[in-house]
């Protein structure tokens, strides 16, 4: 399956508009993770943790949404943005969704 932030794929055509699908995922901090974050407010440097955090979240929400896009026969989703929201102190939610078509 094509996964793309671009609104074409040069070469292609869209034979099939299918609609919006999205997949999510909200993630809780954790308490090591939050450790290791305050000493490096304190010294400087890249947060790994929340880096990886952020990694792990991003996989699971485009595998999500490309089981969803899967589900309504796609081959292809195009236009894909993330989005992120706070859900409590804590938690995070992040968000992949694009536009499902199929390609010729």
């Amino acid at each position: 399956m094509i996964i793309t932030n671009m609104e074409i794929i040069p070469g292609k055509f869209v034979k099939q508009h299918l609609g919006l699908v999205q997949g999510s995922t909200v993630r809780a901090k954790h308490v090591g993770r939050d450790l290791m974050a305050g000493l490096k407010n304190i010294f400087g440097g890249e947060l790994k943790g929340y880096t990886e955090l952020l990694q792990e979240s991003r996989e699971e929400a485009v595998d999500r949404m490309k089981q969803q896009a899967t589900a309504v026969g796609a081959n292809a989703v195009l236009n894909v943005r993330f989005s992120t929201s706070s859900v409590t102190q804590g938690a995070a939610e992040l968000f992949a969704y694009g536009t499902a078509v199929i390609l010729e």
